[in-house]
């Protein structure tokens, strides 16, 4: 089983182990996210991979002395011979993997996910099935569009008014959902 959490990913070093396109989504989906702490390890980038990652490439695997500084290892894009060798190295370290397409090999995996500012739905199945939560995310970005990343900062403004003036958890989350109540923005017939 698995827990959903959100990583600060601009406070924790992350190192990504790969080759190929499958290194270039996954680095792809951390800059997206805003990761500031990534070193990319790899033996030969193709010029799509070397370019994204910049001045993070280290031209070769990552050494445990590499990985005891890292919280998490992602590994894309690698035979499973190597792939299952770093794996168990930074596991033993206490540092987080995830291999591509590895679902025993994983201590965590990558959601799907929607991004409305700072609204972010995640979509999982536990590693099960990527391409049905790649649908369901596709089917509900239809549904959420641009415009709930502003309504986040709406009621964010209020909350912090709220807080301000004195109100427990309990009544901001009356609050909220009373402002939202109002707003229409979850009742079918706003359509959003």
């Amino acid at each position: 089983m698995m827990l959903p959490l959100t990583l600060d990913v601009t406070r924790v070093p992350l190192a990504l182990a790969g080759a190929g396109a499958a290194a270039l989504s996954r680095l792809v989906s951390l800059d997206a996210a805003g990761a500031t702490r990534v070193t990319v390890y790899a033996e030969a980038p193709d010029a799509d991979l070397a370019a994204a990652a910049g001045d993070r490439l280290v031209r070769r695997l990552p050494a445990p002395a590499d990985l005891a500084e890292a919280r998490a290892l992602m590994v894309a894009g690698l035979d499973d011979e190597t792939a299952c060798g770093l794996a168990a190295t930074a596991r033993a370290m206490g540092v987080l993997v995830n291999v591509e397409d590895r679902k025993a090999w994983c201590d965590f995996h990558f959601a799907s996910v929607i991004r409305r500012g700072d609204l972010v739905l995640a979509i999982s199945t536990n590693g099960k099935s990527p391409g049905l939560a790649r649908r369901l995310r596709r089917f509900l970005e239809g549904l959420i569009g641009p415009e709930w990343g502003g309504r986040v900062e709406e009621v964010a403004a209020r909350r912090q008014l709220w807080r301000a003036a004195g109100a427990d958890m309990a009544t901001v989350g009356r609050l909220s959902d009373a402002h939202i109540e109002r707003r229409g923005w979850l009742s079918r017939a706003s359509g959003r």
